[in-house]
């Protein structure tokens, strides 16, 4: 019963070592599943697509990564990985800098906040693979539509979460740096915007899975490249042993950015990170 508590009581503190065995557990478990599962449906149906062994999915990861493809002379798995990533960081930069701008300034401004807030909440409540097809329709289905439906996905989150972290800022500061002389403009942007900087780091990583989501969605409809696109692609011939790297693979790079993300909060901002 003491070592029970030592690990799941509510003062528990787990040894290093127990640490690492209990954040290695799950994927063990989920791996071992997949493989017993994956061998008793090979013993069956050698030709089972559903869940192939692992060996299958070597060789495709092999085929897609390490193999020049014939039609394109390209590495697929690169390829498609770098498009996606463009439009990826293109869509999220745009998004946090209009969202930056609107929330800092709603936060800040009362007469702009009157202007903007119930627009940003009533715009915010429109779901945005809805409106895939007007964007399409708009802006064509070039390269600007799928960044446009993850800067349209994203802004309106990015904007209130800054709106809502001005807002619990202290009204002292903006009193006091008025009564020292210093302009609208010098307190919105030197005194305030310095401290919401770790809070937009912190909302772009929470809204990484959206612009994600989007990316995929756009890339399924309206791409030739992409690794929403390879997914949709392979999915007609039912090839999991590709689609199965594929998103193991978006899931690393979807936690490698938040990874990175929360590396420069720890070491750019740590009053903010000892705070949280």
């Amino acid at each position: 019963m003491k070592n029970h508590n030592q690990v799941w009581g509510l003062h528990a503190q787990p040894s290093k070592k127990t640490n690492i065995i209990l954040l290695l557990m799950p994927f063990v478990l989920l791996l071992a599943v997949y493989l017993t599962a994956s061998h008793l449906r090979q013993q069956e149906n050698q030709h089972d697509k559903l869940l192939p062994s692992a060996t299958q999915i070597v060789d495709a990861v092999d085929r897609v990564a390490f193999t020049e493809d014939r039609r394109t002379g390209k590495f697929l798995l690169w390829s498609d990985t770098l498009s996606s990533l463009i439009r990826l960081v293109i869509g999220m930069a745009a998004a946090a800098l209009v969202g930056l701008l609107l929330g800092l300034n709603m936060g800040v401004y009362p007469g702009f906040r009157s202007l903007s807030l119930s627009f940003i909440t009533f715009f915010s409540m429109i779901p945005p693979l809805a409106i895939l097809p007007i964007i399409f329709i708009s802006f064509g289905v070039d390269e600007f539509a799928k960044i446009m439906l993850i800067f349209i996905g994203i802004f309106p989150m990015i904007s209130r979460d800054i709106y809502l972290a001005v807002r619990k800022l202290p009204r002292e500061q903006i009193t006091k740096a008025l009564t020292l002389g210093a302009s609208s403009f010098a307190v919105t942007y030197r005194i305030i915007l310095p401290q919401i900087l770790p809070r937009l780091i912190d909302a772009i990583r929470l809204s990484l899975g959206a612009a994600w989501l989007f990316l995929i969605a756009s890339e399924a409809i309206a791409a030739m490249d992409g690794l929403g696109y390879r997914i949709f692609l392979v999915r007609r011939y039912l090839a999991m042993d590709v689609i199965i790297p594929y998103v193991l693979w978006i899931t690393l790079l979807g936690f490698l950015f938040d990874l990175i993300l929360r590396t420069i909060i720890n070491k750019r901002f740590t009053w903010y990170a000892d705070n949280k």
